[in-house]
């Protein structure tokens, strides 16, 4: 099929292998333009940019896709399907009807659950035993179009933000792959429309969302911590109750800690501080870290922070400000 990608994430770069892998033709990759990063502010390309550019194909990196201009040179190319896959701009109605056959997405949710920018973050977040994509047609309202078809995969036990995206990245190949497919065999089929009434929101992260709070339940407080990593990174500062220093850290993989019971009843201590465990007091019972990333410093188990800080009971955490 003649398909055009119109992508910029990681997200998209083993569907965008895997059309090229089994032959389908690609005349243009559209991406977002490049961006300055890091210190010097040197220009970085999208990864789908880079990974086209790898392999040979034509790629048009523009900050409004809808530029009267690309529209013609769209029309011009003669494409059968548009595809896209986080893309990052908003696809308008003159765009889509260049398209002989449709023009898709590929949303890291099953929607219509996690419309929006963090789709697979906010499932950690919130505690989903299931997550998975969907291919559905686009439309003028933000990934409310009509259904082609979903794939769906359970949550590993601790299964960070991060790492739900690497997993379904790959199960958007497969989705992409059975969508093209299903459209080969029957030019006419029509998407199914979504239920709006079970849709639910996951909003663009900023790093606000990542200052924690310990008063809060114990797996509301894991499922955040493993839903925030890798960014924004769920912040706190430890302070020893020692010396009162303090450090800005990151909590990267955590988990409800355990139930066990102390031979010698102790007293509740406040959310944040730490029990002769290490582990750390939230409002209905304890949070067991596994990861931390301190300010400036590498990703580490958590007992080699505890054994670097000579960590103590009675330590604690505490909300980041900022």
């Amino acid at each position: 099929m003649r398909i055009v990608l119109m992508a910029s994430g990681d997200f998209a770069v083993p569907t965008l292998r895997a059309l090229v892998d089994r032959g389908h033709d690609l005349p243009l990759v559209i991406t977002q333009p490049d961006k300055g990063s890091g210190r010097g502010r040197r220009a970085q390309c999208t990864p789908v940019k880079k990974s086209a550019t790898d392999l040979g194909l034509n790629v048009l990196a523009t900050p409004s896709i809808n530029d009267e201009a690309i529209v013609e040179q769209l029309r011009a190319l003669k494409p059968e399907l548009g595809l896209a896959i986080a893309f990052g701009q908003k696809i308008g109605p003159e765009v889509r009807s260049v398209f002989s056959r449709d023009c898709i997405n590929l949303h890291a949710s099953l929607l219509p659950k996690y419309r929006g920018a963090a789709p697979f973050q906010w499932s950690v977040i919130n505690g989903e035993q299931t997550s998975g994509v969907t291919t559905f047609r686009l439309v003028d309202r933000m990934d409310a179009g009509p259904i082609y078809l979903q794939r769906s995969t359970a949550l590993n036990p601790q299964e960070r933000a991060c790492e739900l995206h690497d997993r379904l990245a790959g199960v958007g190949v497969d989705a992409v792959n059975a969508t093209i497919e299903l459209l080969e065999a029957d030019p006419c089929v029509e998407p199914t429309p979504q239920d709006d009434a079970g849709a639910t929101r996951a909003p663009k992260l900023s790093k606000s969302d990542g200052f924690l709070s310990f008063d809060q339940p114990v797996a509301v407080l894991a499922n955040r911590i493993n839903g925030l990593w890798d960014w924004p990174g769920a912040r706190c500062v430890f302070k020893s109750a020692a010396t009162g220093k303090t450090e800005e850290v990151i909590l990267a993989l955590a988990r409800v800690g355990s139930e066990e019971k102390p031979t010698i009843e102790r007293p509740t201590i406040e959310p944040g501080t730490l029990d002769f465990r290490c582990q750390v007091a939230a409002s209905d019972g304890l949070l067991e870290v596994l990861e931390v990333k301190p300010a400036g410093g590498r990703l580490m188990p958590f007992e080699a922070y505890v054994n670097g800080r000579h960590i103590q009971s009675g330590d604690r955490f505490e909300t980041f400000t900022g």
